[in-house]
């Protein structure tokens, strides 16, 4: 197993390249403050973004915090990468970490000014200093469920709030590049109706979904989210209130799930009632 690695100043922008450096260059997992990457996949470790103070973050980032290191050390065992690319701020940093993970040397270190402008850099500074953004190099799909919690962005760049709520105490704004591992992804609109209409379907409760609809949020070029409305018919009988707040919550946390969008509302429109065939009448003796 060979090992690189990719160092520069916090905030330079090094989390935004890690998956074209890794790919560039025959990568196929990446350690980036505190987590393993494989293929495009969080499986192992705890990302230090989530530590509330520095210290913390900075130890958990060089895997001294107990048992952090064993935890990536199994994984790196049992996904057995090729080359793995470390992420650090400085040779002595990556040099630790390999260390400490048991798989040095370091082969090949990489600069952040080799592949990033200078006003790449500062234009990613900004976003890390003034805006409170972090990059996780891993598709969206892969972000939920081990950054539930906090604020990210599925789509392009930013999930858009107030600057009030930014400057909360350990709250941030995660985002990702707009590719991933293998390439940008776009997921069409016709699949987020079919996950509507698998995940609707499974209430036995609703007898038929009619059609669906699915819109974008958009700021300018950068997409927010999505709205979904969809027409059911439900059978009769049950009640249709709660059956419609538990299927509102269902939808919302498959679409998630699945796609990593954000999911803003889901408005479900009762078209009727199914009413089944009546049993038949039994004749008094």
């Amino acid at each position: 197993m060979d090992v690189i690695a990719l160092v520069g100043p916090s905030g330079t922008g090094k989390s935004h390249r890690a998956l074209w450096v890794a790919r560039k260059n025959g990568a196929d997992a990446i350690i980036d403050d505190g987590i393993l990457i494989k293929d495009g996949k969080v499986v192992g470790g705890t990302s230090a973004k989530k530590e509330k103070n520095r210290i913390m973050a900075v130890r958990r980032a060089i895997f001294v915090l107990p048992g952090h290191a064993a935890d990536v050390r199994r994984a790196i065992e049992e996904c057995a990468p090729r080359r793995i690319l470390i992420l650090g701020t400085s040779e002595n940093m990556v040099q630790k970490i390999a260390k400490a993970l048991g798989i040095g040397p370091i082969g090949k270190i990489i600069r952040i000014e080799d592949v990033a402008s200078k006003k790449d850099m500062e234009i990613a500074q900004y976003h890390r200093l003034k805006r409170g953004e972090h990059i996780i190099p891993v598709p969206s799909i892969e972000l939920k469920p081990h950054f539930s919690g906090y604020l990210i962005d599925p789509i392009k760049s930013f999930f858009k709030t107030s600057s009030s709520k930014r400057r909360k105490l350990g709250e941030r704004s995660i985002v990702r590049p707009v590719f991933s591992y293998y390439g940008k992804l776009i997921i069409d609109d016709s699949v987020i109706k079919s996950i509507v209409r698998i995940a609707a379907e499974q209430f036995e409760d609703v007898y038929r979904v009619g059609g669906t609809r699915v819109r974008h949020i958009v700021n300018g070029d950068d997409d927010l989210g999505i709205t979904v409305s969809l027409e059911v018919v439900f059978a009769y009988g049950h009640a249709i209130k709660e059956t419609m707040v538990a299927l509102r919550h269902r939808l919302q946390t498959e679409i998630e799930r699945m796609t990593g969008m954000v999911v803003h509302e889901v408005d479900i429109l009762v078209k009727s009632l199914h009413v089944g065939a009546q049993p038949p009448l039994h004749a008094e003796g």
